[in-house]
């Protein structure tokens, strides 16, 4: 069992180098930027449903959009998840919640039964299109106006009894990441 854990811990790590994430809290290296920037522009794109249905992804006049990037199997991930249901369920009238899992593959089963997602879910893109975005770290919640202008940005956990961590997300900020259109 111990070995399992191990070799997943390996083989995840490997994912995350190998499509340029790394969980928040971790080093990336110093010249790539590790987020993508207030005022930043997300263009629309297409890309596939979890359940395999085609999905396309813009930012019309007047739109706000929360795009949630994630792993399987990132630890951190796993804490912003019922954080997020949370925010979904209390979402305002205007705005769309989204999530991009950032897997390479599908998901396993285990991870859908051990972390119920409340809001809709997309597939990654895409690596190149990932790295255009400058999305290298995760969990990333980002708030997203008109035109794909980037106007606010999370990264890390919820600070609730994970200790000293400087990337936490405490209640006040999530509220202004998931704040009604305007």
């Amino acid at each position: 069992m111990i070995l399992n854990a191990r070799r997943r811990s390996v083989v995840l790590a490997g994912l995350l180098l190998g499509v340029g994430l790394t969980p928040a809290g971790a080093q990336a290296p110093a010249s790539i930027p590790l987020t993508p920037a207030k005022g930043d522009v997300i263009p629309a794109f297409e890309t596939l449903g979890i359940d395999g249905k085609p999905a396309k992804v813009d930012f019309p006049k007047g739109s706000k959009t929360v795009l949630l990037f994630f792993l399987s199997g990132c630890p951190h991930c796993h804490q912003m998840i019922p954080e997020w249901n949370k925010a979904f369920e209390r979402k305002p009238n205007g705005l769309r919640i989204l999530g991009v899992i950032m897997d390479p593959d599908q998901a396993p089963a285990s991870f859908w039964k051990e972390h119920p997602i409340a809001f809709p879910v997309l597939r990654s893109p895409g690596r190149e299109f990932v790295r255009s975005l400058n999305v290298n770290r995760v969990p990333l919640t980002l708030r997203v106006g008109e035109s794909g202008r980037v106007e606010d940005l999370g990264l890390g956990v919820p600070c609730q009894g994970v200790g000293p961590l400087a990337n936490c997300l405490d209640a006040g900020r999530l509220a202004a990441l998931f704040a009604p259109a305007r």
